[in-house]
């Protein structure tokens, strides 16, 4: 299973808080089925059963953000997918805490 951390950034906007922004993109993630999604506070990382899916959630994420009153924006996706086990958000956490020393 694909994961990706998205940002989407409007460029050019009246105020430096970008938050409404950032929940019309969220708004997106909402409305989508089988999908899991964690907020943090300089991106989105979202899973789901297909990278062709993930991107096609990034490009509705990001023309969320275009329609809002900007005439720019600049999104960032980073691609983490192996062939070899399922990934999940969950699952790197853990493997990353399991290998902490106490």
């Amino acid at each position: 299973m694909p994961i990706v951390e998205i940002s989407v950034v409007p460029v050019g906007t009246e105020k430096p808080s970008v938050s409404k922004y950032v929940a019309n993109a969220l708004e997106v993630l909402k409305k989508e089925k089988d999908i899991k999604y964690q907020l943090t506070p300089m991106g989105t990382v979202i899973e789901a059963d297909s990278l062709k899916r993930l991107l096609d959630i990034a490009r509705k994420m990001h023309n969320a953000v275009l329609k809002r009153e900007v005439k720019r924006v600049v999104t960032t996706i980073k691609i983490d997918d192996r062939t070899d086990k399922r990934l999940s958000m969950v699952g790197k956490i853990r493997s990353v805490k399991n290998k902490m020393r106490d």
